[in-house]
């Protein structure tokens, strides 16, 4: 393709993707009249955050006055199996409330107690109740205020952009490549920084909370391709409650109120397994306890027909599910013709959260390359082994707008910009080859390989043989990938990015079995049937690139006043998460 028949676009910073934390670092940017465009590959009101149902953490203290911040954080750094770096949950936790007071000035109607103070309830382990919310579509409402935010500021957006690769000249962004997925027209984007708010990589296991064409670790390949590093690519958060059924719907998450509403998993041999593996808490145990116990019922042979187990919410009274549960219902009926009124629902563990990503500091979210940063699930640090319920909504606003910040104050220091025509040229010569490609290999396909890979290795159970055969399989993908035929047709160029999302699935893999292979021990989400204890040694993070391979980091200690508030958190009747 020639240089002239590009689209050329110039900007102080750009935000590649469209979710809560991109939008969120394109306001703060808008607000500092900083010149910012936001390139996203699926419209701005469908982006991943609006399936965030449950709600965002601040020690608000509307409920509980006794909460703070430093609470907040204790529970976190507990909750990580102390992964997390304690600045970063520092960071998160004294920023929270100013985040939902940003949202409440973007005109988000938060759920309120009859007084007018912000309603806030019990989220799994955390010691007191500091979960704001909308109703059980938290996330769609954030996301909604977000849009309307950015538009009142004018920002530019453009929703049909697919980002193959970052501009980088001396270890110095200066913008990005890609095309439109309608028409194919390229574009050279120049910008002085960029920002990597491009979610994380759980749709490369076979089922996924993510939905197609989203999370396919667009971030980890666009990072690591400009010379940045992934920080704990291995320590995924899996929801014990995705429906099987059908198979483009499998991973869709059952939400978490239906155990909370009471309901009960059964094996199918009807036993009601989890008195097994948590006598106590049952059904209320954490999600990665219910994963776990899910999986072992299930390769013990004593799994559903479709390797799954019954979660039956049948036996509570018809008014209750209809008044506590409307969405579940609403959701099986379309999905399966399943009324849950009267039968059970077929689920399995299913990919819900990246917990690791692209390393960064924790003071901006910067990286190993001036002037890019990455925020939201992209990055890394915060979450550790295993996410604090709502914790996830909180990092998104509070980064969010110190990325923005910390990208305007870059953009403004500089004294030049340097760029560099074979970056372009190879960028360029990158989709070229893509397009010209007209092998015998089908692209979604080899997506699916990936995600089978994947889903046999690397799953809720992981040990060294199956690990070391992941990695074995990806290098014959990989072989594959070398002769794919790409064929966009009069409907658009979605094989071109399907092919780019394969490109990002593929690498993210080898990162995830590379650093699972490394992480011997379980800790949290992290099983190990090898290991199956947890190991003090390994109190470390795991940091990967193609160049290095995987090397151990040191995590900073935790400050004594976190510390001291690390204990135990009742969980009598609660959904612990």
């Amino acid at each position: 393709m020639s240089e002239r028949s590009e689209r050329r676009l110039s900007t102080s910073v750009l935000v590649i993707g469209t979710g809560g934390s991109g939008l969120r670092a394109a306001i703060e940017l808008a607000e500092r009249g900083v010149d910012v465009l936001v390139l996203g590959k699926r419209p701005r009101l469908d982006a991943h955050t609006t399936l965030a149902a449950g709600g965002i953490n601040a020690a608000l203290g509307t409920m509980d006055p006794q909460d703070s911040w430093q609470q907040h954080a204790a529970d976190t750094v507990k909750e990580s199996y102390l992964l997390a770096d304690p600045r970063t949950v520092e960071i998160v936790t004294q920023g929270a409330a100013a985040g939902i007071h940003d949202l409440e000035r973007y005109g988000m109607a938060f759920a309120r107690e009859d007084d007018g103070r912000v309603s806030q309830r019990f989220f799994g382990a955390h010691t007191y109740r500091r979960t704001a919310f909308a109703g059980d579509y938290t996330g769609l409402e954030i996301q909604r205020a977000l849009v309307r935010r950015a538009t009142e500021l004018n920002v530019r957006i453009l929703d049909t952009v697919y980002v193959t690769r970052l501009l980088v000249h001396d270890n110095t962004v200066f913008g990005a490549y890609g095309f439109d997925v309608g028409d194919g027209t390229r574009a050279v984007v120049h910008a002085d920084a960029v920002i990597l708010a491009t979610g994380g990589h759980t749709r490369i296991w076979r089922r996924t909370s993510s939905r197609r064409d989203e999370n396919t670790g667009d971030s980890f390949r666009l990072a690591v391709a400009a010379g940045a590093r992934l920080r704990d690519p291995e320590l995924v958060q899996f929801h014990p409650s995705g429906i099987l059924e059908p198979e483009n719907a499998a991973g869709t998450l059952v939400s978490e109120a239906a155990r909370g509403e009471g309901g009960i998993l059964r094996n199918a041999s009807g036993e009601r397994f989890m008195e097994r593996y948590d006598p106590e808490r049952m059904e209320l145990s954490t999600r990665d306890r219910v994963a776990l116990a899910e999986y072992t019922e299930i390769m013990a042979g004593r799994g559903t027909p479709n390797g799954g187990v019954w979660l039956d919410v049948s036996h509570l009274p018809r008014e209750t599910i209809m008044r506590r549960l409307p969405r579940v219902y609403q959701m099986m009926l379309e999905i399966q013709m399943l009324d849950i009124t009267a039968g059970p629902i077929e689920i399995a563990p299913t990919a819900h959260y990246s917990m690791g990503g692209v390393w960064v500091r924790p003071e901006d979210h910067s990286t190993d390359v001036a002037g890019l940063y990455a925020v939201g699930e992209a990055a890394s640090g915060l979450h550790g082994a295993n996410r604090l319920g709502g914790n996830s909504l909180s990092e998104l606003l509070v980064y969010g707008r110190i990325v923005g910040a910390a990208a305007a104050a870059y953009s403004a220091g500089l004294d030049a910009q340097r760029r560099s025509r074979d970056a372009v040229a190879e960028a360029r010569a990158e989709v070229d080859d893509l397009l010209a490609a007209d092998g015998h290999e089908n692209v979604r396909a080899l997506q699916r390989a990936v995600r089978d890979t994947m889903t046999a290795y690397a799953g809720v159970v992981r040990d060294e043989p199956g690990l070391r055969a992941g990695l074995a399989e990806l290098d014959a993908i990989e072989d594959r990938m070398q002769d794919v035929g790409i064929h966009p047709d009069i409907a658009g160029f979605q094989d071109l990015a399907h092919a780019f999302d394969l490109k990002s699935s593929a690498l993210a893999a080898r990162a995830t079995l590379a650093a699972a292979l490394e992480r011997r021990e379980t800790r949290g989400c992290h099983n190990r049937s090898d290991y199956p204890d947890l190991d003090p040694a390994l109190r470390v993070n795991l940091v990967w690139s193609p160049a290095t391979g995987v090397v151990q980091e040191e995590i900073p200690p935790v400050p004594t006043e976190i510390a001291e508030l690390m204990t135990e958190v009742s969980s009598v009747g609660k959904l612990v998460e």
